[in-house]
């Protein structure tokens, strides 16, 4: 269960229309299938011409990204780029002022004829939410909760999954994060790297077609990072479509399919991972891993 965020504004008026237009649109799109995605199939993830502000500070700057089933993208850059930004919109958690994102088939928001981007209705957006996962940097899970009531609560409540067919994922998700055993054990028994995968094992329970991470090892030392960063090797040699808001240039060229280094809230670099990493054309990326490496 994702922590309460801000919820992307709704829409009356003349407005609507355009709204309906977007719930047509996901209806009348033909359903996904489990095949190997096709030359021509819709990406899994699409934000195009993303514009978002704080007040009066532009943080995205007309980002346009896609994602195919099964493909790894990693972000990059330095403090303050519009990284994260750019992943709590993906997963709506912050509302942009124009472009246009959508999972699939599935329409979440575009623009009208104002070039403002006008949201689906609540029951579109709860569509969506059931497509992707998020992890976020410091766990998030909730304290009172046991590791199985985390992992659980979710399928559950929300999918009204049988408790029997849930909790035996959940312990096969645990197995599968080296925590057998470790059930019935509350967060504030757990080290750091056993909490992120305990909120890996969370996010993998709702079955998402989609996987963010939001820095997911900033909160760890070097000995627990080594631990969740093995886990999501483990997914990429899986096939699972993720995105990895990351610090770890390393582990970024060897997991991810591609990378797109951001400052300033534009995309200054995009290509495929070990290419950017180890041969950056942009002056500014070839600065950034300068610097890195430097601290390495």
């Amino acid at each position: 269960m994702n922590s309460p965020a801000n919820t992307p504004r709704q829409v009356k008026g003349p407005a609507r229309a355009a709204i309906g237009n977007l719930e047509r649109a996901a209806a009348s799109s033909p359903a996904q299938t489990d095949s190997p995605a096709q030359e021509n199939a819709a990406p899994l993830l699409s934000l195009e011409h993303i514009r978002k502000s704080f007040d009066d500070v532009c943080v995205l700057q007309d980002i346009s990204v896609q994602v195919s089933k099964g493909e790894v993208l990693a972000v990059i850059g330095p403090s303050g780029s519009g990284k994260s930004t750019l992943l709590r919109c993906a997963t709506l958690l912050e509302s942009f002022e124009s472009g246009r994102l959508s999972y699939g088939d599935l329409v979440i928001a575009e623009d009208n004829a104002q070039g403002q981007a006008v949201y689906a209705s609540k029951h579109v957006q709860k569509q969506a939410r059931a497509r992707f996962g998020l992890v976020f940097q410091n766990f998030n899970l909730f304290p009172h909760f046991t590791v199985m009531r985390n992992i659980a609560s979710a399928p559950m409540r929300v999918q009204r999954r049988p408790k029997e067919e849930v909790h035996e994922q959940a312990r096969a998700l645990l197995a599968k994060m080296g925590l057998s055993g470790k059930e019935d054990m509350m967060p504030c028994e757990l080290s750091g790297g056993q909490q992120q995968r305990v909120a890996i094992a969370r996010a993998l329970a709702l079955n998402p077609e989609v996987l963010f991470f939001d820095e997911p090892t900033s909160a760890l030392d070097p000995e627990l990072t080594w631990e969740v960063l093995t886990v999501i090797r483990n997914l990429a040699a899986e096939h699972m479509t993720m995105v990895i808001v990351t610090h770890e240039m390393f582990f970024a060229r060897d997991v991810a399919d591609r990378i797109i280094f951001m400052e300033d809230g534009a995309i200054v670099e995009e290509g495929r991972a070990s290419d950017l990493i180890n041969d950056p054309r942009h002056q500014r990326t070839k600065a950034f891993l300068s610097t890195y490496a430097a601290k390495r």
